[in-house]
């Protein structure tokens, strides 16, 4: 029996171009986002298609890794529920997530495979020979015979999986390509990817304590038209705890925020070159808190800088 711990409350916040912020965070500098109303709620844009996408997905990395017991596949199927009623949008998960895959695919089977998720997985295998095998067994366990997005796992054997991914697309049995890394790891070959090839989407770890990615990947990602998925935005949950002990800021209700989780996530959507932040969750209430993050206001300059300097100091 596999248990497993819910990654705990998620949120952020963000702003748009001001001095005093430009200081702390060089990417709003010139950039007139501040004011952007969110489209249809909380919709982003996929640069390269144009497809419009729910803010917020749902991560699958340790939460629906339940094996089959019954109260957390139960369990698992709620949250699932509960992302799709609140719109519902991008779910991710990999060969790496042990049961997670098959979690999914029993999620979506007993809500009637619901249109309103959009399926991203990865293909994790040191042979690229075996890559489309464990896709079709991925399609398989989630109960798909075409994905949304295929990704390479933290760019493991990449080049020969690309070229699967490719071949795949220009077939029409995938609809985008992209590759992954997380907890700040290969950021330089990322980029070298990321110049090199027409990807669709980039996967990387964004939270506002690690932001190395703000220097070059977020601003290469605009440029290139790439969509970004930002994992890891609490830390696995490290983030919210910490801030747990540290009193939610006034300005937080501005902008419309509850919790800490929410305002950890407005401040990863804020940046304008992010497409979806992907938190994981084995609890509904922590779902639809994530979800009502892209709802809200977004915070000025002045209020970023409270923010950040609110975290560092707790």
């Amino acid at each position: 029996m596999v248990r497993q711990p819910d990654v705990g409350r998620r949120t952020a916040i963000l702003t748009g171009a001001g001095a005093l912020a430009a200081a702390t965070m060089p990417w709003l500098a010139g950039m007139a986002f501040a004011t952007r109303a969110p489209a249809a709620g909380d919709l982003r844009t996929i640069p390269s298609t144009g497809q419009s996408i729910p803010a917020i997905g749902l991560g699958s990395w340790i939460t629906f890794n339940v094996g089959t017991n019954p109260k957390f596949l139960a369990r698992s199927v709620d949250v699932v529920r509960a992302f799709v009623d609140e719109g519902g949008g991008m779910i991710d998960s990999s060969p790496m997530y042990g049961s997670s895959q098959s979690t999914i695919g029993h999620a979506l089977a007993t809500l009637g495979r619901p249109a309103s998720v959009f399926c991203a997985d990865k293909v994790w295998t040191g042979r690229v020979a075996e890559g489309p095998s464990q896709i079709a067994e991925t399609g398989r366990r989630w109960g798909v015979d075409r994905f949304d997005l295929l990704q390479v796992h933290n760019l493991d054997a990449w080049e020969g999986h690309l070229e699967t991914l490719f071949a795949m697309k220009a077939a029409g049995r995938v609809a985008a390509v992209g590759v992954t890394t997380s907890h700040g790891r290969r950021h330089d070959l990322l980029e070298q990817v990321m110049r090199r090839h027409p990807l669709d989407f980039v996967q990387l770890t964004y939270n506002a304590v690690d932001r190395e990615v703000e220097a070059r990947l977020l601003p290469l990602a605009a440029e290139r038209k790439i969509g970004v998925i930002v994992n890891r935005p609490f830390q696995g949950g490290a983030l919210v705890d910490r801030l747990s002990r540290t009193p939610l800021p006034g300005f937080a209700a501005e902008v419309g925020a509850e919790t800490w989780a929410e305002l950890l996530l407005k401040f990863v959507l804020a940046h304008p070159a992010v497409t979806v932040a992907i938190p994981a969750t084995t609890n509904v209430a922590h779902l639809r808190q994530n979800k009502r993050a892209a709802r809200g206001g977004v915070l000025d300059a002045a209020l970023l800088r409270r923010l950040t300097d609110t975290i560092a100091a707790a």
